[in-house]
């Protein structure tokens, strides 16, 4: 008895079969065409395209125009402006310099390849991540240096500054990835700059110059629920298996960790002057993040039926970073930033592995509540029981709880505002595809 091959199809593809023929018709190498035909019948079940190969495709629509408009209106803005050099000869530009590397590497690299664990959104997250980070540092440039005193005047301190108000957009965007257009990105960075610039400008400065080095009040804690409220207005995207990781995204994503625990200790010191005061700032940073790193490696199993799972260890490890900031520049001594550390990587980790008790990964797709949200809280509330332990801190306890109030509410109204505005502008219809918009290599799943 020999065989040929027949072709029929499954949903997925064409596959291959051995059928009987007469013996006449047969041959020797009937066998090993068989076996042939086998291993590429399972290799034809398996070429699934990665990323589903359902999206609807679409193009950018007004999203070049929406974008040119905003730069020809910051070209505007820095027109007659000039740099800042009458300090330069008393700065260390080389320590500004490798300051603002390390913070900009936090944008590009850290944010943009956490966000990658998203199985089939890895153009989307590092691709956005620069557009935000480039956009966003230059109206927030502008409209920062003209709120706070009415003239825009560019030096390195301004583009870092710049950096770190990035930062507040990337972690709203971490609730928001995936479900949004690139227009829709762009509007969403010019409006939460502009709320929070403002929020920091006029109140948390000028208002109750409140003690916040590291930006946990003014920039996680604002991101965080900003990010949260607009989604929350936005509408909850129907569920989707591709809002989810594989192995090789989390590992990816893990990249990103790695990249922000190296780098926070400049994100956290970069904007302070050279002196005992930065040189704390970057100790209890570090000490915090090691104290989260290893609590949340302790309790990852405590709460998931001990086995390890990759999302703590992704995220809830840098949440001591969140928390240390607006304490860093303190003398908390080893003990205390270990505290805080240990806290804000509890609260974290507890959060990551109970997120569906809490704010479900439709609305929040990051988790930016678990990571920026509650640790930025604690951070808050630890910076006003400070003053009640450590003499000559400078710091106002009733500032800092009206700031963390303050900027909570703050964030909840402007944020949900904002995603009124961004449902209006339209969604796309398939979340958490690169497909929706960008021409993606043809890959295939090999599962």
């Amino acid at each position: 008895m020999t065989a040929c091959m027949t072709r029929h199809t499954t949903k997925n593809a064409p596959v291959f079969s051995c059928v009987a023929l007469p013996p006449n018709k047969g041959s020797m190498l009937t066998p090993i065409f068989c076996t042939l035909w086998h291993n590429l019948t399972k290799m034809a079940i398996s070429m699934e395209p990665l990323l589903g190969g359902k999206a609807e495709k679409l193009t950018t629509g007004t999203f070049a125009i929406v974008a040119l408009v905003m730069q020809l209106v910051i070209c505007y803005l820095l027109k007659g402006t000039d740099y800042k050099l009458s300090d330069a000869k008393d700065l260390d530009k080389e320590s500004i310099y490798n300051f603002y590397v390390g913070v900009a590497l936090m944008m590009f690299v850290g944010f943009g390849y956490l966000m990658t664990f998203l199985k089939s959104y890895g153009l989307g997250a590092v691709g956005f991540t620069a557009l935000i980070t480039c956009l966003g540092v230059e109206w927030a440039l502008c409209i920062e240096q003209l709120m706070a005193s009415g003239k825009i005047a560019v030096d390195l301190y301004a583009i870092l500054n710049g950096n770190f108000a990035v930062a507040a957009v990337l972690i709203s965007f971490g609730a928001l990835i995936g479900k949004i257009s690139p227009t829709q990105v762009i509007v969403l960075t010019v409006i939460e700059l502009c709320c929070y610039c403002a929020n920091k400008v006029y109140f948390l400065t000028n208002h109750l110059a409140i003690a916040d080095c590291g930006g946990t009040i003014i920039i996680h804690l604002f991101g965080a629920y900003f990010g949260l409220a607009c989604s929350a207005t936005l509408g909850v995207n129907k569920d989707s298996d591709l809002n989810g990781s594989h192995y090789t995204s989390d590992m990816f994503s893990l990249i990103g960790t790695v990249f922000l625990w190296l780098y926070w200790p400049s994100f956290v010191a970069g904007a302070l002057p050279a002196g005992d005061g930065q040189d704390m700032a970057i100790i209890n940073t570090i000490m915090a993040l090691i104290a989260s790193t290893i609590i949340t490696f302790i309790l990852t199993p405590v709460f998931s039926e001990g086995r390890l799972t990759t999302v703590p260890i992704q995220n809830a490890t840098l949440a001591g970073g969140v928390s240390i900031g607006a304490t860093a520049n303190l003398p908390l001594g080893p003990f205390g930033a270990v505290l805080i550390g240990l806290l804000a990587g509890a609260l974290s980790t507890f959060g990551f592995c109970k997120q569906d008790y809490i704010i479900t990964g439709n609305t929040d797709t990051c988790g930016i509540n678990n990571l920026h949200g509650m640790p930025g809280l604690l951070g808050g509330i630890a910076s006003a029981v400070v003053p009640m332990y450590i003499e000559g801190t400078g710091v106002v306890m009733k500032n800092q709880l009206i700031g963390v109030a303050g900027t909570f509410v703050i964030a909840l109204v402007t944020g949900a505002i904002t995603g009124i505005i961004l449902k209006v502008i339209g969604s796309p219809p398939d979340a958490y595809t690169d497909e929706t918009f960008w021409d993606c290599a043809d890959d295939v799943n090999t599962e």
